[in-house]
């Protein structure tokens, strides 16, 4: 979908995860961060699992919603450790997770152990949004395409392209290869190196339906700047 002009403007925010992942944040870094996903009706703030309450309590008046990281960003913590975390962010006050899935077994072909993962989150996390990370800047296109066929058979609301923190983040061919590999039963997000407004747009028109980034502020001011 291509979006231009006001139609833009009125929409953009809704695309956004606003990241607020960066470790050398302070407590008050936070809460501006979260005054300005709402001010922006941001679609989430994407936040790690130790801050989900403060952030929670920054936006519970807002349509912002709290996005946790479970297993971020290598995905290599244990399953049942992967269960607890996201079962506490949802206490916590999360409506979405993104989840960081076994990377190192997916590149290794294990299969069964993927599914197993897969099977133990998504069974315990029913209601919320479930965003699966598989680092495609790791993966061949014939590996993204097999990700998206395992993603949809266990009913995951989104795969998401990329953690931010390996350097590779979102390509248009992966938004291009995760969408035709989808046809249509699951949704994509981008995330990974998009700061401008152009990648942000590029990204929208090949198919993605939310995009993470902690550029959102720098997004909307260039689109300011181009349009007032």
């Amino acid at each position: 979908m291509i979006i231009s002009g006001m139609d833009l403007y009125s929409n953009i925010t809704k695309y956004i995860d606003h990241s607020i992942l960066k470790p050398q944040l302070t407590y008050k870094d936070i809460e501006e961060e979260c005054q300005l996903a709402t001010k922006y009706k941001f679609a989430s703030v994407c936040i790690n699992p130790a801050f989900v309450k403060f952030a929670f309590e920054r936006v519970k008046n807002s349509p912002v919603k709290v996005c946790s990281v479970v297993g971020f960003p290598l995905g290599l913590n244990k399953i049942e450790i992967k269960v607890k975390e996201a079962l506490k962010a949802i206490e916590d006050g999360a409506k979405e997770l993104d989840i960081v899935w076994n990377i190192t077994a997916f590149k290794s072909k294990d299969y069964d152990y993927i599914e197993r993962e897969l099977k133990e989150i998504t069974s315990q996390t029913e209601g919320v949004v479930r965003k699966v990370i598989i680092e495609t800047g790791f993966l061949t296109d014939e590996e993204k395409i097999l990700a998206v066929k395992i993603l949809v058979d266990y009913g995951v609301e989104f795969v998401k392209t990329s953690t931010g923190f390996n350097t590779s983040g979102a390509t248009i061919n992966d938004i291009n290869v995760l969408k035709e590999a989808s046809q249509g039963k699951i949704k994509i997000k981008a995330s990974g190196g998009i700061r401008d407004l152009e990648t942000f747009m590029n990204m929208i028109s090949s198919g993605a339906e939310r995009i993470g980034t902690s550029s959102s502020l720098n997004i909307i001011n260039e689109y300011l700047s181009k349009n007032l």
